[in-house]
This record gives C-alpha cells, structure tokens and sequence, in this order.
C-alpha cells in the first residue's frame, strides 16, 4: 500500500470514528434514524473519554488553583450555549445546560455542590427554588381569599431555562509535572450561572451560579454530548473535548492565595479595566513559571 492510499484509508477511519454528530444520516431509512448507531456501530464502539492518569503527589513540583468565568456573550464561547431552543432540534444536540439538567433529573449526575470547594451537598429537591419561582396572580388571591380552588391560569409558573445562562464558572487546578517536564490543567468544577429566578424579571438582576458539579464526575456524560463545530459540521466537538482542551475564553477572576482565596473584585474594587489586568497578570504568572523552568 503506497502511502497515498494510507493516508485516503486513515483519514475516512478517522472521519468515521468522529462523525457522530449526523451519525447514519446516508444510510437512515427514516429520520428517526439519523443521528443513532447501528448495532454493529454499538457492538464495536469504544468511544470513551480520554482517560487522565495516575499523578503522584511528588511529581507535582508546583500548583496552582484558579476560579474562571467563561462568558456566553463571547462568540468563541457560544458552542457552550446553543442551541437554546431544544424542543426543534435533532437529539444529538443540546445546549450545555440542558445536557447537565437532564441528566441530573434521570439521576446519572448525582453529586451537586452548593459552592466550589465541594464540602455542602445538595440534591434536584433543593434547587427547585433556584431553578424556579411560583407567582399567584391578584385574580388568584381573590379566589384564594374567598376560599376557593384557585384556577392554574391564575399562576405563573417560572423556570431557568437554557436561554437564562449567562456565563459558566469553572475550578481548575494548574500544576506542573516534573516527571513529564511539562504545565498541565486539571478541571475540577463547572457551575451555570444564571440571573436570580426571583427577580430574573427586573432590569440587572444579580447572576447567581445554580449548582457546582464535580466535573470528572460528568465526563462520561458530556462526552457523549455533542456541540456544534461551524468549521466542519461532520465532526462535532463534544463538551468535554471543548472545556479539557480549553476551546474557549474565560477571564480568572479568584485564585488561591493566603487571603482565604479572596476574589480580585474583593481587593480592585469599582475598577474594571484593573480587574480585568489583574486577570491577565495571574494568566501571564501562571505561564511563566513554565518558561522560567527551562531559563538557565
């Protein structure tokens, strides 16, 4: 075999194995059928998560942990937001938010935070009155006042939908491996932040993260989970490749330091543009300390 037709016959295995996005879509007899594998394609997939590895404790020479904002707002970021309309498109995709949501409520992500080091559990039951708010209506206090059964067109249920999201926050812990000679990142939380259900309604209603998830908890799940790719729509990234190879942008805004991890905003205060330089700062640190370990 020459090499021309080496390279023909990896890149369609290639090609093969990430097309699940518009997976069967030449060879479905229905449109039902688009987007789901074949028995065979079950049978031999080994389509798993990249797994991270064992990593002594003496071997990190060096660490550091960062609190990050990634803002929907930003158009590199918007794979972690659309499709916020999920009810008209195909299932092989949904937005980042609704894959979480959905697979807390069938119970395959169990553990929920209430904040980002992880130490205060909470379960679907205590979000409800984070992720929705109930408003009777005047005509419905009138019926409840005069004692009777009020009418469901009189309450106005809210929920936090996909559309409500407006930035994640992540956890993540850099460190520098000196058995492999190189800095590394290791994700370790993800939380949707979203307006506060109970005054989502008003002009600047604070943002609020809902829920943190410990993220090697979940990659199975968003593994599986496909986002939209615009340079190539027959190889779509799917939401662990995205936020493990760090496609996307995010502005540090806390990391841990002797102050008990206080925020930039706790100490640059009313200042954004110093805010933001502050961000920067700790990046371009982070990445120097690579550098100065080869400097002689």
């Amino acid at each position: 075999m020459n090499w021309k037709s080496f390279l023909v016959t990896f890149c369609g295995f290639f090609i093969t194995i990430f097309s699940y996005g518009q997976a069967n879509v030449l060879n479905a007899d229905t449109p039902e059928e688009i987007g789901k594998k074949t028995e065979e394609q079950i049978k031999y997939d080994n389509d798993h998560p990249l797994e991270y590895g064992y990593v002594d404790e003496r071997d990190v020479l060096w660490a550091k942990t960062t609190w990050e904002i990634i803002d929907l707002d930003e158009r590199i970021n918007f794979p972690l937001y659309y499709p916020i309309d999920t009810n008209n498109i195909g299932s092989h995709r949904r937005s980042l938010y609704d894959v979480l949501m959905t697979n807390i409520k069938n119970g395959k992500i169990k553990n929920l935070y209430s904040d980002s080091y992880f130490t205060e559990t909470r379960t679907l039951a205590d979000l409800r009155t984070t992720l929705s708010k109930v408003d009777t209506t005047d005509l419905g206090y009138e019926q409840y006042n005069a004692g009777e059964e009020i009418d469901r067109q009189y309450i106005n249920v809210r929920n936090i939908s996909a559309a409500d999201v407006k930035e994640y926050r992540i956890r993540g812990y850099w460190y520098f491996d000196k058995r492999q000679g190189e800095l590394r990142y290791r994700l370790l939380g993800l939380a949707p932040v979203a307006p506060d259900v109970n005054f989502i309604d008003s002009d600047q209603p604070d943002l609020v993260p809902l829920f943190w998830i410990w993220y090697p908890d979940a990659r199975e799940i968003l593994h599986k989970a496909k986002a939209f790719n615009r340079r190539n729509t027959s190889m779509p990234f799917n939401y662990d490749h995205i936020l493990n190879a760090r496609r996307f942008n995010s502005v540090i805004y806390k990391e841990d330091n002797e102050q008990g991890d206080r925020a930039i905003r706790d100490y640059i205060v009313d200042n954004a543009l110093m805010q933001l330089l502050e961000s920067e700062r700790i990046k371009e640190s982070i990445r120097n300390f690579e550098m100065d370990m080869w400097a002689y």
